[in-house]
């Protein structure tokens, strides 16, 4: 069964003329750049690719699995989109199906993760997934993030760690942005298919130990689809900060606003009776959606500990407009819907950490807490042309989760360090049905986890680590509540408000040769059911109990000072851990990733990468009759500096022009025309080959 029936929403004024005047041709900027590759500049030092990349050395987790991306990788390789700076993370693919001001597609450790749910993802301390959403549970759209203001991702996978809560039990992802840049800057990007993208940002010093940061962001992209994407994007972030590194503060201030048209997953069968791979079949499908907040953060180190407070208010808005099944429940006048979220949220997050002895030994404490709370408007209506005509749900919601944390890590001896944590979290919800008032209601649920890690070594360069843990994620609330089916009125159980999953991890990390980091992963993670909320249909299915277990195998090598090679391999056993006639496949479940990226830095005035990621086939259905077309795609990036602060820099994505898919269901569905449902293969294409050219100058 389909499990992330997404949607989109179009919206048809044209491009404002300020972007129209940005559209030179693709050949005029190709044929500059070839000039500019004979030209023969001052030749700039090497640089070595040190530490900076990477924030993962022997010493530096408490994990194998677990590590920190700096900004001078992210800068290295090209993304499509902004969600792929999470391909960073070993491990992880992240593609799209719909239009691209939707969230991602996210796969790791054999979870097709839909938009989110069980990886978690803050930027800036403000959480990005989303709850009882519209259109998926843990939904997790990071389309706001400019990568040019990001100065590390953060990442742990697994429900090892205390601090992380809901929809982590996968991993989690913490995006920190600068307060701060070295040079105000400005980029002007174009590329094939009306791709063109405008940011600058700069910093200042205001004295008083004040310092302002402001981004701007502007973009348009039509795509290789027949029904051009159009997307429109807005996206601005100003940082006020203060303080030192002992002591400090800031505030931020971020709005985004986008809206697109989209070309959604279409059948096989309309593909071989002559349906454009890029073609669509409701050329009405789209989306919009904004996104503001305000947030804060303070900080203080001292002989008494270490103390962090972030707090932070979001609003957030989409509607969404998909059709999955063409002409299957409504024949005449298709079976477009609306997925529509309407959010204000509010959220704290503290901690205090300190050193202290513990029977002798050295020993580290923390304890903290989480908060948030989600006032939601959320509904599912069925639509012709993006216009209303019924209403499948309506609904009130307020939802609180409430979290506290406690850890210790004691070094018993030099070779050997033990954390032992626990978390306990509370949900409320309360759902208060316009559409059917025997779906309203209120429920409670709650969840302790504990959680343990140790570490062994170094010796020889090398450590070992095992980790233990209990995890979560939490369930619709309208599933919490609800005793009858929104479409079909017949009775349904309550699903419980929380979901625990059980994992621990064997791993070791070395660097013993010189110039090679390597790290391997053996893990499994137990969860009691997948259940999943069903966006196109308005209900909470209950899903089968699951067991995974995988190996993942990461490296990061510098042969030359001025070469780095990552490697990144990760195979997957997923499995339903019930018996069922069915079959016990997980429908989406990934069976291999990998990712291998060569990267070349300092070599004179040029730098370029080139990386390979391959995402395997996957069942589609349980009992593995079908399944998905695996794919291998390569990116490359080639940069010439000028000196001055000129930089220009050439990306093609999909460099051989491969016919891959990004994504693959199958389910019924019915075209018009047909008489009946055929289950079918539906596939979204990956785009072609793509050149983009950016031009960027720093002040």
């Amino acid at each position: 069964m389909l499990l992330d029936r997404a949607t989109t929403i179009p919206f048809r004024p044209d491009m404002s003329p300020t972007f129209r005047n940005l559209r030179p041709s693709l050949a005029v900027a190709a044929s500059l750049l070839l000039l500019m590759q004979g030209a023969r500049g001052q030749q700039a030092d090497r640089v070595e690719i040190s530490g900076r990349h990477y924030d993962n050395a022997v010493g530096s987790s408490d994990a194998a699995s677990q590590g920190t991306i700096r900004a001078e990788l992210l800068n290295s390789r090209p993304a499509l989109r902004p969600g792929e700076v999470l391909e960073f993370v070993p491990g992880m693919i992240v593609t799209q199906h719909s239009g691209d001001g939707k969230a991602n597609q996210y796969f790791l450790r054999g979870f097709n993760l839909d938009h989110g749910t069980d990886f978690t993802t803050s930027i800036n301390g403000m959480p990005v997934n989303m709850p009882t959403h519209g259109h998926g549970q843990g939904y997790s759209d990071l389309n706001f993030l400019i990568p040019e203001l990001v100065d590390r991702i953060a990442y742990r996978k697994g429900p090892y760690f205390a601090q992380t809560g809901d929809f982590s039990a996968a991993g989690s992802a913490d995006i920190v942005y600068r307060t701060a840049l070295d040079q105000p800057f400005a980029a002007l990007t174009l590329g094939q298919r009306g791709f063109q993208r405008l940011v600058g940002g700069g910093s200042a010093d205001l004295g008083l130990g004040l310092k302002l940061l402001g981004a701007l962001e502007l973009q348009h992209n039509d795509g290789p689809w027949l029904v051009p994407e159009n997307l429109r994007k807005a996206n601005a972030a100003l940082t006020l900060s203060g303080g030192t590194r002992a002591q400090g503060w800031s505030a931020s201030l971020m709005a985004y606003d986008a809206k697109w048209d989209s070309t959604d997953q279409i059948p096989q069968r309309a593909i071989d009776a002559g349906l454009d791979r890029f073609g669509s079949l409701d050329p009405t499908d789209g989306g919009q959606t904004q996104r503001s907040s305000l947030s804060g953060a303070w900080h203080r180190n001292s002989d008494a500990g270490t103390t962090k407070l972030q707090a932070y208010a979001i609003d957030y808005r989409l509607k969404l407009f998909s059709n999955f099944t063409y002409a299957l429940e409504r024949p005449n006048q298709g079976d477009q819907f609306s997925q529509q979220d309407r959010r204000f949220i509010v959220g704290l997050t503290a901690s205090h950490a300190i050193d202290h002895p513990l029977g002798g030994l050295p020993a580290r404490s923390e304890f903290g807490v989480t908060l948030r709370h989600d006032r939601i408007r959320v509904g599912l209506f069925d639509t012709v042309g993006r216009d209303v005509t019924g209403t499948t749900r309506d609904d009130k919601v307020r939802e609180t989760l409430l979290g506290v944390y406690g850890q210790t890590s004691v070094e018993w001896t030099p070779w050997l360090r033990s954390i032992v944590g626990l978390r306990a979290d509370q949900a409320r919800f309360n759902v208060d049905s316009l559409s059917n008032a025997a779906n309203s209601g209120s429920a409670s649920d709650h969840l302790v986890s504990p959680k343990l890690s140790l570490i062994l070594g170094p010796w020889r360069r090398t450590e070992f680590f095992f980790n233990a843990g209990r995890g979560f994620h939490s369930n619709d609330a309208r599933g919490t509540t609800a005793t009858l089916d929104p479409k079909t009125g017949d009775a349904v159980d309550r699903v419980p408000g929380l979901v625990a999953a059980r994992g621990f991890e064997i791993g070791a990390r070395t660097e013993w040769l010189p110039g090679l980091q390597s790290s391997l992963a053996l893990w499994t993670l137990d969860f009691d059911s997948e259940l999943v909320y069903v966006g196109d249909a308005g209900a909470t299915e209950p899903n089968r109990p699951s067991k995974r277990r995988g190996v993942e195998w990461n490296n990061r090598y510098i042969p030359l000072p001025w070469l780095l090679v990552d490697a990144d391999l990760a195979w997957t056993h997923a499995r339903f851990s019930d018996a069922d006639a069915a079959g016990n496949r997980i429908p989406n479940a990934v069976d291999k990733v990998a990712s291998i990226a060569f990267t070349a830095r300092g070599v004179g005035p040029w730098s370029a990468s080139l990386q390979w990621r391959y995402l395997g086939s996957g069942a589609l259905i349980e009992d593995n009759s079908q399944r998905s077309r695996s794919s291998l795609t390569s990116n490359l990036r080639v940069s010439r500096n000028f000196g001055k602060g000129t930089e220009l820099t050439l990306d093609v994505f999909n460099l051989f022009g491969r016919k891959v898919n990004d994504i693959e269901y199958f389910y019924e569905s019915q075209l018009p025309g047909e008489t009946a449902p055929v289950a079918d293969r539906h596939l979204h294409p990956a785009e072609p080959r793509t050149l983009r050219l950016t031009l960027r100058h720093s002040f």
